[in-house]
């Protein structure tokens, strides 16, 4: 089951201008939509004694600064929510893992940093660590398949 539902929010950086019901949806969406979902594969998955539950997180929960609050805090708690779930659900043969990447220049995340996809490639290629690769989200979906 693969969980890759997620917003990214205001993309508001400090947290004075942070806005209470957007950090809310962001969690509710990235966060409690995974939970979700994968407590509700658990039920299916744990008779069977097999399966395997993939979430999407970001790079995002290992790097600090000009990030969104809510975003960061989504996707560092889906690390969290993957190392319980790894714990409870290995007993039954269920795998649990995360795929990390950096970013991809989606429609959704160009209008966001309110640039073009060349403009946001670039940026992201050059902060990226990666160093010049371009992500594309068949790159990830590779990545996903792997795992």
């Amino acid at each position: 089951m693969y969980n890759n539902a997620g917003i990214g929010g205001n993309l508001d950086t400090t947290i004075l201008n942070s806005d209470n019901a957007d950090f809310k949806k962001v969690l509710e969406i990235n966060l409690f939509g995974s939970f979700l979902g994968a407590k509700h594969a658990a039920r299916v998955m744990i008779p069977a004694r097999k399966g395997c539950i993939l979430f999407t997180g970001s790079v995002a929960a290992s790097i600090s600064g000009d990030l969104s609050y809510a975003y960061k805090a989504s996707k560092h708690a889906i690390l969290g929510l993957n190392n319980n779930l790894t714990v409870e659900l290995g007993k039954y043969g269920i795998r649990v893992n995360t795929t990390s990447p950096y970013g991809v220049a989606t429609p959704m995340v160009t209008s966001g940093m309110q640039m073009d996809k060349k403009a946001a490639e670039e940026f992201m290629s050059a902060a990226g660590n990666l160093r010049g690769a371009i992500l594309e989200p068949e790159d990830v979906a590779r990545a996903a398949f792997v795992v």
